[in-house]
């Protein structure tokens, strides 16, 4: 078998964390290809590596001294080399990294560097040969990643290291200009790594025992997910879950690799399953719920609109022309209702407001703001009845009203409104009667 590890960056915060990954990644022959994230927060009021390597560079983009911020950096990654007891030194990389800053070599490149250390500490510590990201994930020019390049280059520079670490989080433009993926994109390296050697698994360890039912802020000790399929986990993702990069999901859903989040410090947990498909029976009847708050609802009315045609495009170009996009839109007879992020619309609103009205002509146009939006998801509601009426009994044993529904025709989940003052009572609600009443 073939595995590919990720590890994110709290597992490699420390030389104790460090050593936790190297037993686990030695237990198992098969953890061949091991994608490392740069050191995250030793305790609570720590700071990411990724974030001293941006103070420190805006203060050279700034033409400031730098150089005590960037020996502070360095006594990091030593603190880690000595406690595993190396005798390994990156006073040429940091001489480099300093040169670089000075040339203004680029936020990207600067963040880049927090991964690209971290992993020549893991291949020297494993004994692993180290490839360079930025050989091997390929970036086009306007910053999105050429995949096809990327899974090409990858299969041909792993084809010949049976073991190996590729630092996650960055490659390069074909001109070598170094270029990042989002916050959380060591989860898209370790994915397109996977891809490339057609791995059995795609292992991603970090600092929670799998994905959980909902948010642990909200919920205490919520249970674990233990198998979820990828069109579960798109849509809790979208909705604010957080345990993976959505952008993560693709390359091995295409190649048919499952991807199991595991715990670096409970390896003996099993952890989640995210997988194609299943014909596992879910141990509730929902997988997860995920929300967010900050929305507003845009209720338009006009007698008639359904017979009206293109009366829907029209009210929605007038979003479309004000780079506005819209998050949900239930409709009725002479009603229709589009959802927005409150903090894009707010600015925009009497612009939007008059173009609706301009190319609509509706009745009457009324906004609410201050809403919350909640996804109820899982593969078990379409194969059991009642499960909305439960929903709704649910909320209204706790005295939340609901402010809009709209569910999808694959029954895969259902999207409910709240005040955003609700919306804690009702994930609250709808865990006690889907979970606790299961359990």
């Amino acid at each position: 078998m073939k595995k590919v590890v990720k590890f994110g960056g709290s597992s490699l915060a420390s030389a104790e964390q460090f050593i936790k990954v190297g037993n686990i990644i030695r237990a198992d022959k098969d953890r061949r290809y091991v994608v490392p994230s740069a050191p995250g927060k030793r305790f609570p009021d720590d700071t990411k590596v990724t974030d001293l390597l941006y103070s420190c560079y805006e203060l050279a983009e700034r033409g400031q001294a730098f150089t005590k911020q960037l020996n502070q950096i360095k006594e990091r990654y030593n603190e880690i080399i000595h406690g595993l007891h190396l005798k390994f030194s990156l006073d040429d990389d940091f001489d480099t990294i300093k040169k670089k800053f000075l040339d203004k070599a680029g936020s990207m490149y600067a963040a880049s560097r927090g991964e690209y250390l971290n992993g020549k500490i893991m291949a020297k510590y494993l004994g692993y040969e180290f490839i360079d990201a930025a050989n091997v994930i390929r970036f086009h020019s306007d910053g999105t990643c050429d995949t096809e390049k990327t899974n090409q280059l990858l299969a041909q520079y792993l084809e010949q290291a049976e073991y190996a670490v590729i630092p996650g989080f960055y490659g390069s433009t074909v001109n070598g200009k170094v270029v990042t993926f989002s916050r959380g994109g060591s989860d898209i390296t370790g994915s397109l790594v996977a891809k490339a050697v057609n791995a059995d698994l795609y292992e991603n360890w970090t600092d929670v025992s799998g994905c959980l039912v909902t948010d642990p802020r909200i919920i205490k000790n919520p249970e674990v997910i233990h198998t979820i399929t990828y069109m579960e986990l798109r849509e809790l993702a979208y909705m604010g879950a957080s345990v993976l990069h959505e952008d993560a999901i693709f390359p091995v859903r295409k190649a048919g690799i499952p991807i199991n989040i595991r715990n670096t410090n409970r390896p003996e947990d099993e952890g989640t399953m995210i997988v194609e498909s299943t014909c596992r029976i879910p141990a509730y009847t929902i997988t997860g719920i995920a929300g967010k708050k900050g929305f507003v609802a845009v209720n338009i009315e006009k007698d008639m609109m359904n017979s009206e045609i293109g009366f829907g495009r029209r009210v929605l170009s007038a979003f479309e022309d004000n780079g506005i996009s819209f998050e949900h839109m239930p409709s009725g007879i002479d009603t229709m209702t589009i959802f927005v992020h409150q903090d894009e619309f707010q600015e925009k609103e009497q612009k939007v407001i008059a173009d609706i009205n301009r190319l609509a002509k509706p009745d009457t146009i009324h906004m609410e703001s201050d809403l919350a939006l909640i996804a109820v998801v899982g593969r078990g509601m379409k194969s059991t009845r009642g499960t909305a009426g439960r929903l709704f009994s649910a909320l209204a044993h706790a005295h939340i009203n609901v402010k809009m529904i709209d569910q999808g025709s694959s029954e895969l989940n259902i999207i409910i409104g709240v005040r955003n003052e609700d919306f804690e009572d009702a994930i609250q609600a709808i865990y006690n009667i889907f979970v606790v009443a299961q359990l």
